[in-house]
């Protein structure tokens, strides 16, 4: 198989409905290597009529058997590009694995609600592929169901690492020991959450670099000389990255980095491959990190910022998304809060609150302020909760989404075409994975960040990292909103705070929340 995928010739494909896609042009996935009734599920089970970019330049590194750690935006495809690789080298082995084999491939995500998404993924890959099983581990659900299914086998297992590491610990028939590949998805926000030493210790157990497959009898034995290969993937790269990339990948191969560096694959069928990358490898081996690096974003993300002050911002959000459905009723949005209690705060207010705009009489009935489908989501919730608010969401066509940061990594929300961040991340780096929810895989998408005007320096910040936001028309929009059935047009400028729309809406919250929901207090919510 001839491959240099650096020679071939880009093309943007235009489709009005999603935007612009980078596809390559005479790049198919059977052309990477894989086979041709996995490529058939790619395209009529996930809808990919092509590779991406990321996808195209992993998934044969991953066929090769090399190490290799991947970096590259958030919304470009990186789950098949582990994936399939696997499935395709599952799926070849001759005589067929069986369940009571056990786990060949394992998959570490730092969610529940990636945990469902990639194994529904799976499910979605694996329809042809009946005698490989896909399964799933995570905290929430019942320990004994779950060693039931391992007790059966389960073939790639999907699993958070607190849970998975109680019953590598305590789940005697969980075999492993033919366990191939270890991937790590969403690598930094897996260490962020401060699963660091419960990695180590599954390290530690199932081996860091390599191990011998040890099958039953000759179900194994296509596969049973191969070593270990590890995965690692990663929209940011840190010091914690870096150190987990030094404990398990072995001599890796760099994916979606900038700076051009030719690396001699070993497989006989990958020629060289050139990467991009800020950040390369040093004289030692070891993963350089640099503060300035810049971030992966996709190119038809339109980043925009707002400056409120702090008593008028709910009011403005809430002008925001009465805009945002009123001008485009079939739409998702994502609101980001920093903690549980905002969530729910904010989800009452939203959920129930109804007012006039326009001069009441006795006739008039108040209706809802938005008139969407309205959910929330953060870690506090119940499992079944949490499971049934992304089902819900995922499928719905125009819904709002209220979240704390366990919605800002990895999740593919279809046709999320905003995101909108109240509360600014404490981390840059949380921006890029909070705004990666919307222009997914070649789709537009708008962001949008709230900022005081004591918090402006923030925007300098994300600069150092390639990021530039521009300033969001607010006045224009306020102008907009009709007060008592008449538009206002001031001939000066007016202050958000004093503008006749926010103070006439601010005064119905204060009512609303005074006497519904909760203490006028929270009205001023920072």
């Amino acid at each position: 198989m001839e491959l240099n995928l650096n020679k071939r010739k880009k093309q943007k494909t235009d489709n009005s409905s999603t935007g612009n896609s980078e596809v390559f042009a005479s790049c198919t996935f059977e052309s990477l290597g894989l086979h041709t009734t996995l490529c058939d599920q790619l395209k009529e089970r996930l809808g990919f009529e092509a590779p991406t970019l990321v996808q195209a330049q992993a998934i044969p590194v991953i066929l090769s058997g090399r190490h290799v750690l991947v970096n590259a935006a958030t919304g470009t495809g990186k789950t098949v590009a582990y994936l399939a690789p696997v499935i395709h080298q599952l799926q070849k082995c001759d005589p067929r694995i069986q369940r009571s084999d056990g786990t060949f491939a394992l998959v570490l995500v730092p969610t529940h609600e990636l945990c469902m998404q990639v194994y529904e993924i799976l499910q979605k890959l694996l329809h042809r592929f009946h005698w490989i099983v896909p399964g799933y581990i995570m905290g929430g659900e019942s320990r004994n169901k779950e060693k039931a299914r391992l007790r059966k086998g389960i073939s790639i297992l999907v699993a958070t690492p607190g849970r998975l590491l109680d019953h590598l610990k305590n789940t005697s028939s969980f075999l492993h020991t033919n366990l191939r590949w270890i991937i790590f998805d969403e690598a930094d926000r897996i260490l962020e959450l401060g699963y660091g030493k419960e990695i180590e210790d599954i390290l530690n157990i199932l081996g860091s670099k390599q191990q011998k497959s040890v099958g039953k009898g000759n179900t194994t034995s296509q596969i049973s000389e191969v070593q270990r290969q590890n995965v690692l993937l990663s929209a940011t790269l840190n010091e914690k990255v870096n150190h987990l990339a030094e404990i398990s990948l072995d001599n890796p191969v760099m994916v979606g980095l900038d700076k051009k560096i030719e690396l001699q694959l070993t497989h006989q069928d990958v020629k060289p491959m050139e990467f991009n990358g800020n950040d390369i490898l040093g004289k030692d081996g070891k993963l350089l990190s640099s503060s300035t690096e810049e971030y992966k974003l996709p190119t038809q993300l339109l980043q925009r910022y707002i400056k409120v002050p702090c008593g008028s911002r709910l009011v403005v959000l809430l002008a925001i998304l009465k805009h945002l459905f009123e001008k485009e009723p079939s739409q998702k949005v994502v609101v980001f809060f920093s903690t549980c209690d905002a969530v729910d705060f904010h989800y009452s207010l939203v959920s129930g609150f109804q007012w006039l705009s326009r001069q009441q009489s006795d006739t008039d009935v108040k209706q809802l302020f938005l008139k969407c489908n309205t959910f929330r989501l953060h870690g506090n919730m119940n499992h079944e909760d949490r499971r049934t608010t992304f089902h819900a969401f995922k499928t719905e066509k125009s819904a709002l989404l209220l979240s704390t940061d366990v919605a800002a990594r990895g999740l593919d929300f279809p046709k999320v075409r905003c995101i909108i961040q109240y509360d600014p991340p404490g981390e840059a780096t949380e921006y890029v994975h909070r705004v990666g929810r919307t222009a997914r895989i070649g789709e537009k998408g708008d962001s949008l960040l709230f900022l005081q005007p004591v918090e402006t320096d923030y925007l300098p910040g994300l600069e150092k990292h390639g990021v530039t936001l521009t300033e969001y028309p607010l006045q224009k929009l306020l102008d907009s909103f009709p007060l008592f059935g008449i538009r206002y047009h001031p001939k000066n400028f007016v202050s958000v705070d004093t503008h006749p729309w926010v103070v006439s809406l601010q005064k119905a919250l204060e009512s609303f929340t005074s006497s519904e929901i909760a203490p006028l207090s929270m009205l001023c919510y920072c």
